[in-house]
């Protein structure tokens, strides 16, 4: 059986979460969810994808400012 990967594309994470691209994009942008860049790619670790997912639940996504950061 093939084991998860450990990281995603923006792409792969919206589809992933059912976030939408651009608001994924936005969380980036804004310093909340940290990436590994990869020449232009960028690459979100599952593990830090899903402790932002349970540090922001409830929150408004689109707000930058109700967006808990995670590390």
């Amino acid at each position: 059986m093939k084991e998860p990967k450990i990281g995603m594309t923006i792409d792969e994470a919206a589809e992933m979460t059912g976030i939408g691209r651009n608001t994924m994009r936005k969380l980036v942008d804004w310093g909340k969810l940290p990436v590994l860049k990869v020449g232009r790619k960028t690459i979100i670790r599952r593990d830090t994808l899903e402790n932002f997912m349970t540090v922001n639940q409830g929150r408004n996504l689109l707000n930058q400012a109700d967006v808990r950061e995670v590390r």
